[in-house]
């Protein structure tokens, strides 16, 4: 499982044209499932992500995680995460999860961060999304779950 969690002052989506969701300060998470993600994947996420200390303490140290900080998690299911750019000039899918299992797991995913954060909110699974957002720092960092079971390094 991948994701790209940006630290924001806020953010918005929109999903086909209509306004769905918003929050303030926290984290965006897009949120790209594998063929080959299970629910470990998304609890080793989802766990590191709730305890990541990158936000500022008073003394403008980054020390505080999003619990101590009081702040929103949105997750925005993104399949094109789990590209292929390797060959060609056309990225493939095939590495991302049917469309049906992945639905599933950005789900549990969700439901799995909700007692470990103050606030979540999603973009929608399977529409056509603009998602606006005003990046703080800017902190971005990019997490797969395989290098938190130890399968891959940075």
């Amino acid at each position: 499982m991948l994701a790209i969690l940006q630290r924001i002052r806020s953010a918005s989506v929109v999903a086909d044209g209509e306004p769905y969701s918003q929050c303030g300060r926290g984290f965006l998470i897009l949120l790209g499932v594998s063929a080959e993600d299970t629910e470990r994947d998304a609890e080793l996420l989802a766990e590191k992500i709730a305890k990541l200390r990158v936000f500022q303490d008073e003394a403008g140290k980054m020390n505080c995680s999003i619990g101590d900080i009081g702040g929103t998690v949105m997750v925005v299911p993104n399949f094109t995460l789990c590209a292929s750019y390797k060959k060609g000039n056309r990225p493939d899918f095939f590495a991302s999860a049917p469309p049906e299992r992945a639905q599933g797991l950005f789900a549990y995913f969700c439901e799995y961060i909700t007692p470990l954060v103050p606030a979540v909110c999603r973009g929608k699974f399977r529409s056509d999304m603009q998602v606006s957002l005003v990046n703080d720092g800017p902190v971005t960092i990019p997490m797969d779950s395989r290098v938190l079971k130890g399968e891959r390094s940075i």
